[in-house]
């Protein structure tokens, strides 16, 4: 579903990603971690063209990014992306937002997009929520809304860039309920991640990065029980002693 090929990108004469190649299939869930600075997040958003990039290769669902005539709004319909700050209009309703993107993007009538905005909602738990503002709701109430937003557009892909960094403490576990759900019905995800709890839930490998560089790609179970570098050791025991 996602096939990255040393994929290269520097901002000036500085180095962000050098040479990242990962794979993740059909149905997989790949969290992407590693310290602050590493790339991660760069990484994430060159998957769907909102960074552009250097040098190597990118193909989602079976489209070349950097191919002559890709159409990269085509491609941005079908991968759906969560940000860490929201990113809902603040002057549209809970059900304006939702319906936005697939009335004008995917000519769908509607009531049509209406209709399943509000099974969206229940999907997310907040089908009361539909005439509010998002200014009216919780910091986990509006990233279960971008969510929902996202899930309109019936996406073959989700990316998650660290969706719960924002939030207060007793908000990550609503957020990180549905983004569980979502992997245990078969949405292939890439998700950038600090929570190691929902990871070793929901994840199906583990991609590991550092200054720039992927320097893990294992499977969870053996991530977390022998990481074979000494970088990826000592960040799993800071971050697990917190």
């Amino acid at each position: 579903m996602i096939e990255v090929t040393q994929l290269r990108k520097s901002y000036g004469d500085t180095p962000i990603l050098k040479g990242c190649s990962l794979t993740i299939r059909r149905g997989e869930v790949a969290v992407i971690c590693g310290p602050s600075g590493s790339g991660k997040s760069t990484l994430i958003k060159c998957f769907n063209g909102l960074e552009p990039f250097q040098g190597g290769s990118i193909r989602i669902d079976g489209t070349e990014l950097t191919e002559r005539g890709a159409n990269l709004h085509k491609l941005r319909s079908r991968v759906g992306m969560v940000f860490q700050h929201f990113e809902l209009y603040p002057h549209l309703s809970v059900l304006e937002n939702l319906c936005l993107a697939p009335v004008r993007v995917l000519g769908r009538h509607r009531d049509e997009a209406a209709s399943r905005a509000r099974v969206l909602l229940q999907r997310v738990g907040l089908p009361t929520k539909i005439d509010a503002y998002p200014a009216q709701l919780s910091g986990g109430q509006q990233q279960r809304i971008a969510i929902a937003r996202a899930l309109a557009m019936d996406p073959t892909v989700m990316l998650f860039d660290e969706p719960t960094s924002a939030l207060d403490p007793e908000m990550i576990g609503e957020v990180l309920g549905v983004m569980q759900e979502l992997a245990q019905e078969g949405m292939t995800m890439a998700v950038v991640t600090h929570e190691m709890g929902f990871a070793r839930r929901a994840a199906s490998h583990m991609i590991f990065m550092d200054h720039g560089e992927i320097i893990e790609d294992v499977s969870t179970e053996a991530f977390f029980s022998a990481p074979a570098s000494p970088r990826a050791k000592d960040f799993l025991s800071r971050i697990m002693s917190h």
